[in-house]
């Protein structure tokens, strides 16, 4: 079987990448096409077109990239029409997927959602196009099944990736030793478990520039720690430097995010993926989020859920504090930390609720073993 797979951030590549593995178990013949990043590389398939090129947030920074968006939605189209896949499968990202996906069942492809776009959050409308143009859905938080049956809208939970991903990395790591470097001082366990305050600012360069500025301003309040941030694959070290540099208990990792969460005492983590990953290592964390003020009234005027960090999402309460656009500073991020640092009692309640987390999220398996079996099942059809 030929299957085209678009993903466009870095947590579609991951997914994309399980997903790509448990596609060749159980079809030895297959061929793949994407558009993603290095994960979904390495897995076996041909890359078209990087992430690091397609990833535009906010509303105002997508209006002043349109014409770059627009050629790349038609590059895309010309090459699924050339590469002519029995399957087109769509990972998130769904300002780009969702018209691809409209395009592609005008010409006869069948057509596969995996991970459904956020549609519960905003513009619930959308459901109308999704039930028109997507053949399949499969979902991977509990709640989704439930608000597509709303809609009438048939949908298959195969359980959230990340549950495995995170425990096969722990079991894998389970006997290393874990270090960090800087000005050529190790940091390794036991003293890094003590030591270690993680800083995910998010993997896109505008979100990076926004908040990472404000994330790295608390680390003169705790000179006891040493922050480490975690770098984006696909962005050059010099983005970083002047950043990082005025800072002397600041260092930096890249592709080594899970190593980091597997040490760190705390986090601090941009809204997103990062924040279930961070809740599935049982760190601590506080969420941040800023983006523009235009785009943020606009957010504002169209999302309708009560949190915007998914831990808080599935569990129907604030588990972590978000900080958003104006609550985001240095004094109120700082008095953040201190209270998961310090505060015994907030410390152990996180971490329960982080347990009641990963009981709900596994609740339907291996969710990339189940993802690939109902599209490969359903190609049979």
């Amino acid at each position: 079987m030929k299957y085209y797979i678009i993903a466009g951030e870095a947590s579609g590549d991951l997914h994309g990448s399980n997903l790509i593995h448990e596609l060749k178990l159980l079809d030895s013949a297959a061929q793949i096409r994407c558009w993603g990043g290095d994960k979904m590389q390495d897995a076996g398939a041909i890359l078209v077109k990087h992430y690091s090129e397609l990833a535009f947030m906010g509303f105002i920074e997508v209006l002043k990239n349109l014409r770059t968006i627009f050629k790349n939605l038609a590059n895309c189209k010309a090459d699924i029409s050339q590469y002519q896949p029995d399957v087109l499968v769509l990972i998130d990202y769904p300002g780009f997927n969702l018209r691809i996906a409209s395009w592609a069942k005008q010409k006869g492809l069948r057509v596969i959602y995996y991970i459904s776009p956020q549609v519960w959050a905003w513009k619930e409308s959308r459901v109308n196009g999704i039930k028109k143009n997507v053949d399949k859905m499969l979902v991977i938080l509990p709640f989704e099944k439930d608000f597509y049956k709303k809609w009438d809208f048939e949908v298959e939970y195969v359980g959230h990736p990340l549950v495995k991903v995170v425990d096969d990395f722990k079991v894998s790591h389970s006997h290393l030793e874990t270090a960090f470097y800087k000005d050529n001082i190790s940091f390794s366990e036991p003293q890094v478990k003590r030591s270690i305050i993680a800083i995910l600012p998010g993997s896109r360069k505008q979100e990076i520039l926004t908040k990472l500025p404000i994330m790295l301003s608390v680390a003169k309040h705790f000179p006891e720690f040493h922050f480490v941030v975690a770098k984006a694959p696909g962005i050059e070290d010099d983005f970083y430097e002047s950043m990082l540099s005025p800072y002397q208990n600041v260092s930096s990792v890249i592709n080594q995010t899970y190593e980091l969460l597997r040490v760190a005492k705390a986090a601090i983590v941009t809204s997103g993926t990062a924040t279930l990953e961070t809740a599935l290592f049982g760190v601590p964390e506080v969420v941040c989020y800023r983006g523009s003020a235009i785009s943020f009234q606009i957010a504002k005027w169209l999302i309708t859920i009560k949190y915007i960090c998914l831990v808080n999402l599935i569990m129907k309460r604030e588990v972590v504090k978000e900080l958003i656009q104006e609550q985001l500073t240095e004094n109120n991020l700082s008095n953040e930390l201190k209270k998961i640092l310090y505060d015994v009692d907030k410390q152990l309640q996180m971490k329960e609720d982080y347990v009641a987390l990963k009981n709900l999220l596994s609740q339907g398996g291996n969710a990339s073993a189940n993802a690939a079996s109902s599209i490969y099942v359903f190609l049979q059809t």
